[in-house]
C-alpha cells in the first residue's frame, strides 16, 4: 500500500493505493461527482483506492480536482516505477449508452497527454472542464502517455463516466505480470 499526503493553504489530500487490488474504494474528496468517478476508477481498474481531500470548495472544486490528480498521479508513479514484468501498455473503449470514449496508454515513465473530448458546460454543479484538469494532473505526475478520445456521445455525464472507465480498464491491462518477467523496453529501463 503507498501512501501520500499533500497539504497546501488550498487543499490537503491525502491517497492510499494498492495497484493489485481488488478495485475496493473510500472516497470522499468533497466533489461529489469527482468520488463518484474516482469509485468507477478503482473499481474497473481493481486498484484498491482510498482518497480524502479537505479543499476549498467554497471557491470552487478547482483546486480539489487538480490536486487530487497530482496527489493521485504521484502514488500511482511510486507504486510502479521501476517498472519490471509488467505489459506496460493498455487500451480500452468503453460504452455507456450512446457515448463512447476510448484510452491508450503506456507505462512509459515519460508524461503525455492527448485529450479529445470536447465538452463544455456542468453536470450538477460539477464544472465540465475540470475533468481535463484532473487527467492532465494525474497523467503528468504518474508518468504516463494517454490519449482519451471520445468517440461519440451526447450525455456529459455518460462520456465523463466512460473516459474515467476506459483508463482503469487500459491502466487493469498495462498492469498485467508479463511472461517473461523483464523490463518491457528494449532500453532494459523505463
Amino acid at each position: 500500500m503507498i501512501e501520500i499526503s499533500r497539504k497546501t493553504k488550498e487543499t490537503q489530500i491525502s491517497v492510499k493505493l494498492n495497484l493489485y487490488g481488488l478495485g475496493e474504494s473510500k472516497i470522499d474528496t468533497g466533489v461529489g461527482f469527482l468520488d463518484h468517478m474516482l469509485e468507477a476508477l478503482s473499481k474497473h481498474s481493481h486498484i484498491d483506492l482510498e482518497v480524502s481531500c479537505n479543499g476549498d470548495t467554497h471557491i470552487d472544486d478547482h483546486h480539489s480536482v487538480e490536486d487530487i490528480g497530482i496527489v493521485l498521479g504521484q502514488a500511482f508513479a511510486k507504486a510502479v516505477y521501476p517498472v519490471k514484468s509488467i505489459e506496460r501498455y493498455g487500451n480500452a473503449t468503453v460504452v455507456m449508452d450512446e457515448a463512447s470514449v476510448s484510452c491508450d496508454l503506456d507505462i512509459s515513465n515519460r508524461p503525455f497527454l492527448v485529450f479529445d473530448m470536447p465538452m463544455e458546460g456542468k453536470i450538477g454543479s460539477f464544472d465540465i472542464e475540470l475533468v481535463e484538469e484532473f487527467f492532465r494532473a494525474f497523467t503528468f505526475n504518474a508518468n504516463l502517455t494517454v490519449h482519451l478520445i471520445c468517440n461519440r456521445g451526447k450525455n456529459r455525464h455518460h462520456k465523463v463516466e466512460a473516459s474515467f472507465k476506459a483508463l482503469a480498464v487500459a491502466l487493469r491491462r498495462a498492469l498485467v505480470k508479463n511472461s517473461i518477467g523483464t523490463v518491457p523496453s528494449t532500453k532494459g529501463v523505463l
